[in-house]
């Protein structure tokens, strides 16, 4: 019976499991069961271990919340985690002829499960005292997460892009890394805005550092810019948490009456409602100036405060601790990150034909980048 860990009951696994040690009599049916919950295992590489390990470490309750926030834990409530924790390590230790001897013999398809016993308490008990970089609950075990339907959920197929696959803006891409790391540190860190020409790696830039810092207990939340209103809701989600996040907002622009954009000033002012102190914002766009503003909006008849009104708009970017400029890359750099790229690839060419032909692609999509160098790239494949 379980009080702590409770949570864990409903995991398909362990219903089955449950069901399976419950049956009783037919045989059949016990075989049954016996399959289900080896199928069941499927998403753990077929390892109960594994899957006890996710669903510890994962679960969120009381005893690893309340550990978390460094508060006085009744003495009963670590007995029964104690107690809990060592029964899923006992379960580790389980193989298929313990868990259905009566089985063996009769002519089923005897399918087979792995088990590699675990000392899941105390290693437990190490993450808790590493919470800061390990976290608990849905972000224990995820890099980058997305909001759906009023949830904060992983992303089942994160992008696990890293530093050392970049070629070129290394002054630029380290600005990102250095306040990440502070962040991860936990000294203070700025909301960032990396602005500048399409393809140019903004994207790709925060996600690296995401990844980078995952296991010094960073983790990535993107919100799509009309998700803005959602900013309350993810800070005080995480306001608690240990960790450390980045907000990621990407390909930001605003019209002038945007709902959302007094939403996303508010949080890069500090509004204690939109702000969480264990997060930062991190921003893309391929504007410097993230408000657009046509010339009628320089009209002045119906605002008397026009100018006030003007500089609140324009000034949005300048409320970003730090901007990065991600130039559209010269020729030279162009033709370095095309080079660099065909190398990991193992793309065997001359070297001035690649040339003619990296900038006849360039000339064709329009402009150089490093995106159209990648693509450039993969044509050649």
């Amino acid at each position: 019976m379980l009080s702590v860990f409770r949570g864990i009951l409903f995991k398909k696994p362990m219903e089955v499991f449950l069901s399976y040690l419950g049956s009783s009599g037919d045989i059949y049916e016990k075989a049954r069961l016996y399959g289900e919950f080896v199928y069941s295992l499927a998403d753990y590489n077929y390892s109960f271990s594994d899957f006890l390990k996710k669903a510890v470490y994962e679960d969120e309750n009381k005893y690893i919340v309340s550990a978390a926030k460094g508060c006085s834990l009744p003495e009963t409530l670590k007995i029964n985690a104690q107690s809990e924790l060592g029964l899923f390590s006992s379960l580790t230790r389980l193989d298929y002829l313990t868990l259905a001897p009566e089985l063996d013999g009769y002519k089923f398809n005897y399918p087979r499960f792995d088990n590699t016993p675990t000392d899941i308490e105390s290693e437990y008990q190490n993450r808790i005292s590493n919470i800061g970089k390990y976290g608990y609950g849905i972000f224990a075990a995820s890099k980058m997460f997305r909001v759906s339907k009023n949830e904060i959920v992983p992303v089942a197929y994160s992008d696990d892009v890293s530093l050392d696959m970049f070629v070129g803006y290394k002054e630029e891409r380290q600005k990102v890394f250095e306040n990440t790391k502070a962040l991860a540190l936990g000294r203070t860190a700025a909301n960032v805005l990396l602005f500048g020409d399409a393809g140019t790696g903004k994207s790709s830039t925060v996600k690296a550092c995401a990844n980078f810092f995952f296991e010094d207990g960073v983790r990535l939340i993107e919100l799509r810019k009309d998700q803005l209103f959602e900013l309350p809701y993810v800070m005080g989600k995480i306001a608690d948490n240990p960790l450390k996040f980045i907000i990621f907002i990407d390909d930001l622009s605003f019209n002038k009456n945007d709902d959302s954009f007094s939403m996303l000033k508010a949080a890069l002012e500090g509004s204690a409602s939109a702000k969480a102190k264990n997060a930062v914002i991190y921003a893309t766009s391929n504007r410097r100036h993230i408000v657009k503003e046509s010339f009628s909006d320089r009209s002045t008849a119906d605002d008397i405060h026009h100018s006030d009104t003007v500089e609140e708009l324009m000034s949005l970017s300048d409320r970003f601790g730090i901007t990065v400029y991600f130039a559209k890359p010269n020729k030279a750099l162009y033709l370095e990150i095309v080079h660099a790229l065909a190398k990991n690839r193992g793309i065997i060419i001359n070297e001035s034909e690649l040339d003619v032909k990296a900038e006849a692609f360039a000339l064709a999509k329009g402009s150089r980048s490093p995106r159209a160098a990648e693509q450039f790239v993969l044509s050649l494949l």
